[in-house]
């Protein structure tokens, strides 16, 4: 892994059930998972490194959360699969100037967003 000096290198996420969060984030966006012990699984090579750990806490924008966005040639083909995958839908795909984008949430429910600009 090259890390630079001073730049974002690693992010962590809480997860209620490591078990779901391993099956969709593999099912959806094809991740690999190392898990070091039982409460935290890593991944790497998916434009940042990181990893999630046990927490009943969630990751949300209506609390004041971060909010991690990712990138899709097919908007419709990756929502359609994270809903099939155990997602919800926060928010519906939506227009902004560059793009198009939609908020969901994980099966533990931690938002993250999607956008395309196609």
């Amino acid at each position: 892994m090259k890390v630079s000096h001073e730049k974002i290198s690693y992010v962590e996420f809480p997860s209620r059930d490591l078990i779901k969060t391993k099956a969709f984030f593999s099912r959806v966006f094809d991740w690999t998972f190392t898990d070091y012990g039982p409460d935290y699984t890593a991944f790497n090579n998916q434009g940042i490194d990181g990893g999630f750990f046990t927490s009943d806490k969630t990751v949300s924008t209506a609390t004041g959360s971060a909010l991690v966005v990712f990138y899709s040639k097919e908007l419709e083909t990756t929502k359609d699969k994270i809903i099939e995958a155990g997602g919800k839908l926060i928010k519906p795909i939506f227009s902004f100037p560059g793009g198009r984008r939609f908020h969901f949430a994980d099966p533990n429910g931690n938002e993250y967003a999607v956008w395309s600009d196609n």
